[in-house]
């Protein structure tokens, strides 16, 4: 029940497919005058959402921006995949594999479900940019950055000057946010996922909970991947973090 771990490129291919077929309806349905699809309505009401809630101050704007950021995220991991990460010839269970699958749609989903169904009754969209949304959007902007950047630094490691792969096998990095912690790749994902929520306008207890969420994936994940160069790389620096800087 094992598949590859360069598979991993599956989970943003869906994402980027599914995200992206919620984020037109949903900016069909906000900035066209529209209105969702009964069936995303009724699935809306089947994740808990009341179809007669109503907005609370901007949240429509907020939710439709965060869904642009989830889907533009998934399109640069997805890109990275395909031409900057070096997979090791490492496996998955299939488990695994099906619950990421699964997890991309769930994801855009459960954003989705943030927006009153009926509350606007087919008015335009008021666009009204608060301070927390040029927050997240700049928080989301540099653990970005960050991410793509010890995601090359990682596939360089695999790589000679030319750009060709020499080796599949695990080096020690070095830059960016590897001097701090091991895994600067999944710190930098949970600060996405926290510059999502704080999009949101930080009260939105759904999206908190998959932070936390986040939070718990990758502080394991993390945590294995410390112990992996403890253990095999006798002069790894004892300084670093495994996951968070300084905790």
């Amino acid at each position: 029940l094992q598949v590859p771990k360069r598979w991993f490129t599956h989970f943003y291919v869906v994402s980027v497919l599914w995200n992206g077929f919620l984020l037109a309806r949903l900016f069909q349905a906000e900035c066209l005058g529209g209105s969702l699809p009964l069936w995303i309505q009724r699935m809306q009401h089947a994740l808990g959402r009341d179809s007669q809630s109503e907005d609370t101050g901007n949240e429509h704007f907020s939710v439709l921006l965060a869904l642009l950021l989830l889907w533009l995220h998934s399109c640069r991991r997805l890109a990275e995949c395909l031409w900057t990460s070096v997979f090791s010839n490492g496996v998955i269970h299939g488990v695994q594999y099906c619950f990421g699958l699964g997890y991309y749609i769930v994801l855009g989903s459960t954003l989705l479900c943030q927006v009153p169904t009926d509350s606007r009754k087919g008015k335009e969209l008021l666009v009204h940019v608060c301070w927390y949304h040029i927050v997240g959007v700049v928080m989301y902007i540099w653990a970005s950055l960050h991410q793509h950047r010890c995601l090359v630094i990682l596939a360089k490691l695999r790589k000679s000057k030319s750009g060709d792969i020499v080796s599949l096998s695990h080096s020690v990095p070095f830059g960016d946010w590897f001097e701090r912690v091991s895994c600067p790749h999944y710190f930098a994902e949970l600060l996405i996922y926290v510059s999502l929520a704080i999009v949101l306008g930080f009260h939105n207890v759904t999206w908190w909970c998959v932070v936390l969420c986040v939070l718990f994936n990758q502080a394991l994940a993390a945590a294995l991947c410390q112990e992996f160069y403890q253990e095999h790389f006798s002069s790894y620096p004892k300084h670093r973090k495994a996951f968070i800087p300084l905790v």
